[in-house]
């Protein structure tokens, strides 16, 4: 793709992927524009006196529950990165209405304005959280893949297309349990809920790449799960502090010991590259693109951070969490 051609969106533009993703795209791929859409003036403020001031970024205040605002933002846009959520377990279990407000209604919001507006491509970011979901997230999450795969049906074949890319933990990002482990290193004593606790993991630079290249490929209505490396937490756990007492809490409600990539039923019409797995959509009514050359997955496949091929080695994850400090 020719990158310095086109002009480029990405909403929650402030937050740990969305920097990232303007750090990769100003350093590597030089777009002609790229416009940070997120609601929080501060941040973008901070953002740029961290040195986010290029000359092609422009920082657009907006909320993704404000199609109006989102529908101005894309005038002249090519490509729409969806990277605005909320996605802590807990707040969205406490306050199940903004939850949806934001993960589907905002996702509502910036396909239509995108439909409107005539940007060429979305892709929208999602989690291992919403195959087979559990708590609110995940399911809000599963409703926003639904929403942007079957979008693609008011575009038909040669309007917005529209996909996802599904992966797992990022080490370090906000949120993830690294920074929890950290801090509570300083007390000598780790929380865990359950030793048996597996994850995908992956760093921010790669989530960010597999993006990227996903947009590249993508002729709307896949869902992109790249093939990513397991670890348990509870080695994690030791890894960051070898010395501290582990303290076993018990699961929590939406919480699954092991997260899953994709599932038994996303397998049947689902295919494999070296490395990603492309699950097409189930209901193609805009086109018939079916990834030839791809591999089709065995019957009952299924994948999961327990069932995993690829483990992290304690070393890997070390030189993972020194590469994002």
């Amino acid at each position: 793709m020719n990158w310095n051609a086109l002009n480029i969106l990405v909403t929650g533009g402030t937050g740990s992927f969305g920097k990232k993703f303007t750090e990769v795209m100003v350093r590597d791929l030089h777009p002609k524009k790229l416009i940070i859409f997120s609601r929080d003036e501060l941040k973008q403020h901070e953002m740029r006196v961290a040195g986010f001031d290029h000359p092609t970024l422009r920082y657009f205040v907006g909320d993704v529950r404000d199609k109006e605002r989102l529908f101005r933002a894309m005038q002249g846009v090519d490509i729409v990165v969806h990277a605005a959520a909320l996605k802590q377990v807990p707040a969205c279990e406490y306050n199940p209405f903004e939850a949806i407000k934001t993960n589907v209604l905002g996702a509502q919001n910036v396909i239509e304005a995108a439909l409107d507006a005539g940007v060429k491509k979305v892709m929208a970011l999602s989690t291992d959280k919403a195959v087979n979901p559990v708590n609110l997230y995940g399911a809000t999450k599963l409703c926003a893949e639904k929403m942007f795969i079957q979008s693609n049906s008011y575009s038909g074949e040669k309007g917005t297309c529209f996909s996802c890319c599904r992966y797992g933990n990022v080490v370090a990002s906000r949120g993830s349990v690294i920074p929890v482990f950290l801090e509570q290193r300083k007390n000598g004593a780790l929380t865990i809920t359950d030793p048996r606790m597996t994850r995908f993991w992956l760093t921010l630079e790669q989530g960010v790449e597999f993006v990227i290249k996903c947009i590249g490929l993508m002729h709307g209505g896949e869902v992109f799960v790249p093939k990513i490396p397991s670890m348990r937490i509870v080695d994690l756990a030791k890894l960051i502090a070898p010395e501290a007492e582990i303290k076993i809490t018990g699961i929590r409600p939406g919480e699954k010991l092991h997260e899953v990539l994709v599932s038994e039923d996303e397998a049947r019409h689902a295919r494999e590259l070296d490395d990603m797995f492309i699950v097409q959509p189930a209901h193609p009514w805009w086109r018939s693109e079916n990834w030839v050359g791809a591999k089709s997955l065995a019957d009952n496949f299924r994948y999961a951070s327990d069932t995993n091929s690829q483990w992290l080695t304690v070393g890997e994850m070390q030189n993972l969490i020194h590469e994002q400090s």
